[in-house]
Parts: structure tokens; sequence; C-alpha cells
């Protein structure tokens, strides 16, 4: 049964346990350090919950289901799950990463792991030719983020999986803008899955945490071991939290997405907005390969105005009553970011302007809100 489940049943059913003790509906939280052991070393799978907590693992499951991967991992944001993957790595290794990526990841590459001679390479994947022309013998993780953030560009995941494999290159992508709802990368040939669950995973903007999914033992047991002993784990609290919002995943997507359509064409039609980045637009530059790997076009538009400065943009940000300035995204409110100065600040301004991201350039993570709403303020913040 559970191997026949469609994304929508698997959302409130997928990977589940109902709890032991009492049978409860929903996964008990856990709220425990420590498990009693009947003798010294025996115990029933739980001894201390940095290595394992029962509400957690019910959340590893879930998550492996919604994206078909045989394991899930859970930290406690999705940077500490990039950190854990970054750690299997050794110095001397090398890593393709797309150009446009999020300011947290590039930090995290640049200030931190680059220090141990781990080397990062990064490039426009839009153009699978770029990553052919990056890949040497040393060569061991191609990262990618499609849609990426916060340009919306799109990577073709299939062919590069084929080149990924073909020169036995791991291959990660960072789901976190499309969600399992939208995109699952594993399907499509890639290995590895990240996810900042905080976003659309959780839902709520009430949680930080983060998650891995793999189909391999063996960099599962890699992966686990990190894990535990780098002890970035999750509470049971915001694994609860998690699996509560994965309950409504598919439908929070949907509306989402519909919101974003009409919004995306609100702003293209605007004489004040210069340009709109969405890949809905069948003038996107991969519009084809986003239809092809995406169940539709998710919930982000970026946009610039047609006065292209900072002064324009932080005043439509600052105007802005149901679209609250905040970073962050994928919570059921609508949200305006400002990436120059807030989620990509940690990029340098002459690496921002290189993939496209001016310092007029906002980010809108659009709610499931009226959309009418939404629309009418957006034109008094535009005026």
């Amino acid at each position: 049964m559970k191997k026949k489940m469609k994304f929508n049943t698997k959302a409130i059913h997928g990977g589940q346990i109902l709890d032991p003790a009492y049978n409860s509906v929903m996964t008990p939280i856990y709220q425990t350090s420590t498990y009693a052991q009947s003798s010294p070393g025996k115990h029933k799978g739980y001894e201390y919950s940095r290595t394992h907590n029962p509400t957690r693992t019910n959340l590893e499951n879930s998550i492996a289901s919604l994206e078909n991967g045989k394991y899930g991992l859970a930290f406690s944001s999705g940077l500490a799950a990039i950190d854990a993957l970054l750690k299997t790595l050794k110095p001397g290794d090398e890593v393709i990463s797309t150009n446009d990526l999020y300011g947290g990841s590039y930090r995290l590459f640049k200030k931190i792991f680059q220090k141990y001679d781990i080397r990062f390479h990064f490039v426009n994947m839009e153009d699978i030719k770029n990553i052919e022309d990056s890949i040497t013998k040393k060569t061991r993780l191609i990262w990618l983020e499609t849609p990426t953030n916060p340009m919306m560009n799109i990577i073709d995941i299939k062919s590069l999986a084929k080149l990924s494999k073909k020169n036995n290159i791991l291959l990660c992508v960072d789901n976190t803008f499309a969600s399992p709802y939208l995109q699952r990368p594993l399907d499509l040939g890639a290995d590895i899955i990240i996810h900042s669950a905080t976003k659309y995973i959780a839902g709520h903007s009430d949680v930080i945490i983060g998650a891995i999914v793999i189909n391999s033992k063996s960099l599962h047991k890699r992966l686990s071991f990190i894990q535990n002993a780098s002890g970035a784990t999750p509470g049971p609290m915001d694994c609860f939290l998690t699996l509560r919002g994965i309950k409504t995943l598919h439908v929070r997507m949907k509306r989402h997405s519909e919101n974003a359509r009409k919004i995306a064409n609100f702003l293209k039609r605007n004489s004040k907005i210069g340009k709109v980045y969405w890949p809905g637009f069948t003038n996107h530059t991969n519009h084809i390969i986003a239809k092809k790997q995406m169940k539709d076009f998710g919930g982000i538009v970026s946009f610039i105005p047609k006065k292209s400065n900072f002064k324009t943009a932080k005043k439509i940000a600052e105007k802005l009553k149901l679209f609250t300035l905040a970073e962050s995204l994928g919570g059921v409110e609508s949200l305006c970011c400002h990436p120059a100065s807030m989620t990509h600040s940690s990029i340098t301004p002459e690496d921002r302007k290189k993939s496209g991201l001016v310092d007029s350039l906002l980010r809108l993570s659009v709610g499931i809100e009226d959309v009418d709403d939404l629309i009418e303020d957006l034109k008094q913040a535009i005026g």
C-alpha cells in the first residue's frame, strides 16, 4: 500500500508509525533527553536523544517518503544539513556550485570550508557546458539549487545527473524552493536532496529545521555518524511542528503556486516594473525544463522596478502592508525580502552583480492569503 500512495496521501501517512504505547494518531512529542535501559546496552532502540528520538524518526521517515527516498536525516537547520554533507569531503576535494545561490550556503562554502582546503567553483549552470568545463579529477560534488534563490533560474537536473554519473561525482540538489510537492530530484537522477525544511515543508514560520534525503546506504551511514558526532540535531518539538506542517504541504503548495502565478502576471503587466523573474513565463530561459521537472512553478517571484535603484525598491518594501518585510520564505503569510541587504548580504557586490542580483531586486514569498488582497497591496506600494 505504501508504495502505491500518491503524494497527497503520503503527506499525511507516509513513513508514519502509530505510537506503540497508546496508538495516538498524531506522533507524540518525546520531550526527553534519555531513555531507561533494562540492562547496560539493552534498550528499545533509543538511548540518547542526540542520537535518536522517536519524534525525529517519524519526521525523517516522512520526508524520505515525500521525496521517494530510502533514508531521511533531520538537522537543526538547513545550513546544519549542508554542513554535515560537506563534512564527508576531504582537503583537496572540489565542489562545483551554481553561481546564483542562497547567501548562507555561499558563506558556509567560502568562509568556513574553503579554509580546510575544499575548493569551490561557482558557475552558471543554465548551460551544462559550463559545468563540464569545470570538472577536474578532484571534483567530488556538484551543488545546485533549482529554482535558484533569488533569480529563479532553472537547472536541468536530469541532464546534470547523467553528467555527474558519467564522471562518478555526487549530485546534490537543494530542493527548498520547489518542495517535494513540485519537484522530486531523486526521481530525476540526483544522489542527495537538501532542504531548509524551515520553509515550505514546515510552512508556518515557527521552526528552524533542515533535512537530507538519500538512497545510498553507505552515505546514510556516514551522514548518520556525522549527525550524531557533530550534534546539530533538532529537538522533538521542532520535529513535531514540522510533521504537523507536512500534513498540509500539498494544499499549501497548490495555493502558493496559484497565487504566485497571478502576482507574477500582475507585475509583468505593471508599467512601473522593469523585470519579473518567474519560471512560469514562456519566455523564461529554461521554461521548458521547468515544465518537465516541476509540477508547477512555485510560490516565489522576484522583480526589479523600472527605476532600477535601491531607493525605489526600499520605498516599495516599506509601503507594503500585507507582505511583511522579513527574511525567510515558504510560510503561509506573504513576505517581501531585499536579498542584497538581507539574505545575500554575505556575497560580495561584485559576485552578486555577476549573477544578476542587483540592489534594486525584491523577492516575494507569496503566501496563501486571498490573492486579490495581495495584488491590491502591491498596487498601493508600487504606486
